[in-house]
Order: structure tokens, then C-alpha cells, then sequence
């Protein structure tokens, strides 16, 4: 049974396409802080994220699917276009467009990823023809009412943590290290996370979520790995599930393009008004 997702007031909406902009932050920054820890276990996250750079662009539509405990569900369709900077003391820059739910076709949202900082955001909203500046601190509620937080997303900033090696052990039917990474950066909803990285192709398989009070709120499951070109790897479903509420998101990407020539001028606040 799918519950509806239209009709909403224009404070929701605001609500929600801020959101989406500090998710997309957050999905696309990078970081040159050096973090602390072990060696092995910075080491195994460095190789991980190292693996995703020198795409130079890419373009993807994306699919949430929200799910409550009694499994009900309600789903939302966008594009994310993303620009790689290649200087890595400046984040990436993107762009997402809404397809539905209809009262939010055409909203588009670009951001200018920082460092630690929060990211300039830019907000278009086709009801009121205008473009609104908007900013992005916390990173630790959820994200457009899904499982997901905004920062569950940052699993690519790799310099975020401190890193600690557990131990090994197999994933499925890979073997994986397994790491802990404690968050740096402030506003964070977990004390830790325990990632399982597979020794294969470096990706990262599983996240375990632990809250303020050291226990255990989440899972994510990344699947369905593509490689593209022989060198970038994308995880096309990521699952998470809230082990309190019963409730899950799925987010299921289509396949990506790359190179597709994007440039600067397809992420500067003009570009807004252009997406529909």
C-alpha cells in the first residue's frame, strides 16, 4: 500500500528541499585533515575512498523508497549531477533536481561543498520563481522522514573519523576488515560506527550506527556494486534499517554517466532556473 506524498504546504516543502541540500553536502565534500587512529585502520579507509576519485562528472537519477513497520510505502524520484574538484582542499559541487512527488517538480537545490564547514546552498522553488540562499549546520536528524540522517552520507569524507582495526572476519560470501570510526566533526548523532570494508575492491559492504548512548540504532547495507570504466565503483541500492522503530529506506540508483561534460557553469545559481 503506498501512502501519498503530494499536497504539501510550502513550509514542508522548505523543510524538505533544505534537507535534501545538506544531504547532498554531505554526499559530495571532501576533507584534507589528516585523522587520527591506527595506521591499519586509516589505512583501509583511505584505500576505500581513494578508490572513488578522478571521475571528473557524473550524472544519476535515484529512487527513496520509505517503508514503515507495518510496510506501507511512500516514493520519491530525483537527479543528482555532480562536478569532481580535483583540488581536494575544496569539496565537489552538485546539483539535484526533483521529478515527484508533482507539487515538487522542478525544485532544484545546488550546493558548493566545504571542508568541515557548512556548505553554500543555493534553493530553487518554481512556485515562487526566486532563488533562496540557505544553510546547512546540523547533520544529525533525519533526512526527509527516511531512516537515513544527513550524515550517514559522509562515509565518503574520509578525514570526518578517527579510525580503529577490529578485526576480520567474512561479509557475505567476502572477507572484510572491519574498522571503527569515531566522527570528528561536531553535531553528530553517533558515539561510533563499525564499517565492514571488503578486501576485494576496497567498498565498504555494511555500517553499523551506534547512538548517543552506545547502543545500537542502525544497519546500512550497501549492494549491487557496478564498476565503471575499470576504475569507479557505486553501490546501485543502499538498504538501512532502524532496528528501534522497524522502519527502512531504500535508496535505488539507475545507472551512472560519467564524463558526460559538465562544467562550472552547470553549477552556479543561473543553472537553477534552468533544470525543468
Amino acid at each position: 500500500m503506498k501512502t501519498s506524498l503530494h499536497k504539501w504546504p510550502e513550509h514542508a516543502l522548505l523543510v524538505l528541499v533544505t534537507q535534501m541540500a545538506i544531504l547532498v553536502g554531505m554526499m559530495v565534500g571532501s576533507t584534507t585533515a589528516m585523522a587520527a587512529g591506527d595506521g591499519k585502520g586509516y589505512e583501509i579507509a583511505a584505500r576505500s575512498d581513494r578508490s572513488d576519485r578522478g571521475f571528473g562528472d557524473s550524472r544519476v537519477q535515484l529512487q527513496m523508497i520509505l517503508r514503515n513497520a507495518a510496510g506501507q510505502e511512500a516514493t520519491r524520484t530525483l537527479w543528482l549531477n555532480t562536478l569532481e574538484i580535483v583540488d581536494e582542499t575544496v569539496g565537489d559541487k552538485s546539483m539535484i533536481v526533483f521529478d515527484t512527488p508533482a507539487d515538487i517538480e522542478g525544485t532544484a537545490l545546488l550546493s558548493h561543498a566545504k571542508i568541515l564547514d557548512p556548505d553554500d546552498q543555493w534553493l530553487y522553488l518554481p512556485a515562487l520563481k526566486r532563488v533562496k540562499r540557505i544553510s546547512s549546520v546540523n547533520k544529525s536528524g533525519p533526512f526527509v522522514g527516511s531512516e537515513f540522517a544527513f550524515e550517514d552520507f559522509t562515509g565518503l569524507e574520509l578525514n570526518k573519523y578517527d579510525y580503529q582495526y577490529l578485526r576480520e572476519e567474512a561479509c557475505g560470501d567476502r572477507l572484510c576488515d572491519v574498522i571503527e570510526r569515531i566522527p570528528r566533526y561536531e553535531h553528530s548523532g553517533y558515539t561510533r560506527q563499525v564499517a565492514w570494508v571488503d578486501q576485494d575492491v576496497y567498498q565498504v559492504r555494511r555500517v553499523d550506527f551506534y547512538d548517543r548512548r552506545g547502543e545500537l540504532l542502525k544497519t546500512l547495507h550497501l549492494e549491487d556494486y557496478r564498476v565503471y570504466d575499470g576504475n569507479y565503483w557505486r553501490a546501485h541500492r543502499l538498504a538501512m534499517v532502524n532496528h528501534r522503530t522497524g522502519k527502512s529506506t531504500d535508496l535505488i540508483y539507475q545507472d551512472y554517466v560519467f564524463n558526460s561534460g559538465l562544467a562550472d557553469r552547470d553549477f552556479v545559481k543561473a543553472a537553477l532556473k534552468r533544470q525543468r
